[in-house]
């Protein structure tokens, strides 16, 4: 049988997924910002930059894993700052 602590270490492993996912979406209301989005924002304007910047297929990236998605982004992420709001919300 599994003991507490067991179970506080799949939460906490869990969480850390929802919080990179979460700060994902968040980067892609930057991205729509900065490349000037009218009607898009979090992941839609994270899956719309990458299908224009690289011409993949829509159904190609989205299909692709938060880890994934990071990693292709890695470079224009470096530096970026979640805002201080979005912050307070993924620390809750």
């Amino acid at each position: 049988m599994r003991d507490k602590q067991h179970y506080l270490t799949r939460r906490q492993i869990y969480k850390v997924d929802t919080d990179l996912a979460f700060s994902l979406d968040v980067f892609g209301d930057f991205l729509a910002e900065r490349e000037g989005y009218k009607s898009l924002d979090g992941m839609d304007a994270v899956y719309f930059y990458l299908v224009h910047k690289f011409h993949w297929l829509p159904s190609v990236v989205k299909s692709m894993t938060v880890d994934d998605l990071r990693f292709v982004l890695s470079e224009e992420m470096h530096g970026w700052v979640m805002p201080k709001d979005a912050a307070e919300v993924c620390a809750n």
